[in-house]
């Protein structure tokens, strides 16, 4: 009998050591399963970190290279500006162009300071330094025609200027892309009420080739095809741009939404809303326009200089779609002139005949 518990002992330990065996395995297995989904998890989320990182540290260079060239700048003008005969002998240029060359130091401190005014993106400024660039290159170029220059040294001040041009370039085309993918480039929101039903203006808006009858900046929209429709659109200078669109929402007598194809000139969308206003005193329309000029930074700066500010045409085309839909036509007085696409007022006075034949041919 002895003997017999002895073995039922033995045989209960080992099968409690069997068990124990098969626990251990068991946590072990799951706790490998677990890892390995957790090194799946942490690998996806390094990678995402990885091209976080990378957007960021494009972003920080080309912020670097800004403040960078602001130095340089800076440095550059001082010693144009305080010391221009030893600019003009390390340059291979006649010294008798030292006030042309304090002119030029004078320059590069204004763009230096103008880089650090405007803040963690200076595109503006950098693509200013990149004009001076270009007068720095004709300046030099014009330079090589004087028999008293130093053609080695003025061929490698050249070099030097270029490659600094370079380095402009490409610092101003990453901080306004950084820009644009930042801010969405230009974002204009206007809204005007309208003595009109939300269902007479949807109607009249929905027809895209009704826009440029308001719109003086529009040449011509022509629908193509279901929801599709090609747009003309007059640019600074006197130049224009073209695009092709599409709606994106359509929800009758409230939005109506379109943004343009790829390909297009002027890459943009926008957006129309139509609420009806409290106590039955028309329609409240909300317009939201977005886009990217041409040239990016620059082009918004060469469309402020010709007069083409885009919150006032936006102004400008609301209150002639609210004389188009309340008139039917939109009214010229002798204190109203139509003036490169925009609505100007000024103090009543007799329409020349010049200013008449521009207004005429602004319709």
């Amino acid at each position: 009998m002895a003997t017999t518990r002895r073995q039922l002992r033995v045989e209960e330990q080992d099968e409690g050591r069997e068990q124990t065996a098969s626990t251990i395995s068991k946590r072990k297995e799951s706790g490998g399963a677990e890892q390995q989904r957790r090194g799946g998890k942490g690998a996806g989320s390094r990678v995402k970190q990885s091209a976080r990182t990378s957007r960021g540290l494009l972003n920080m260079n080309a912020e670097q290279l800004a403040r960078g060239l602001g130095f340089f700048s800076l440095g550059l003008g001082l010693s144009e500006f305080l010391a221009p005969r030893a600019i003009a002998k390390i340059s291979g240029i006649d010294e008798k162009n030292t006030g042309f060359i304090r002119l030029m130091g004078l320059r590069e401190i204004f763009h230096g300071l103008g880089i650090f005014a405007q803040g963690r993106k200076p595109a503006e400024a950098v693509w200013a330094r990149v004009a001076g660039d270009a007068l720095d290159l004709a300046a030099l170029g014009a330079a090589f025609a004087s028999p008293k220059s130093n053609k080695g040294r003025l061929a490698f001040a050249t070099a030097n200027v270029m490659a600094v041009t370079a380095l402009d370039v490409i610092c101003a085309s990453e901080l306004s892309g950084n820009q644009s993918t930042t801010t969405g480039g230009t974002d204009v929101k206007k809204s005007i009420i309208i003595n009109k039903t939300p269902e007479e203006l949807y109607q009249f808006w929905h027809n895209f080739e009704n826009l440029p009858t308001f719109m003086k900046h529009l040449e011509s929209v022509k629908v193509t095809g279901e929801g599709r429709s090609h747009w003309v659109a007059k640019a600074p200078a006197g130049s224009s741009v073209e695009w092709d669109a599409e709606v994106t929402e359509d929800r009758p007598n409230e939005l109506i939404a379109w943004r343009s194809l790829e390909g297009a000139d002027v890459d943009n969308s926008g957006s129309v809303r139509f609420e009806r206003a409290a106590g039955d005193r028309g329609t409240i329309v909300k317009v939201e326009i977005e886009y990217n000029p041409p040239g990016g930074a620059v082009g918004k700066v060469v469309a402020k200089l010709f007069g083409e500010e885009p919150e006032q045409q936006v102004s400008d085309d609301l209150r002639c779609l609210k004389q188009v839909m309340e008139v039917g036509e939109v009214i010229i007085s002798d204190g109203t002139v139509w003036d490169n696409g925009l609505l100007t007022q000024r103090a009543a006075q007799p329409v020349s005949g010049e200013e008449l034949s521009q207004s005429q041919g602004a319709d």
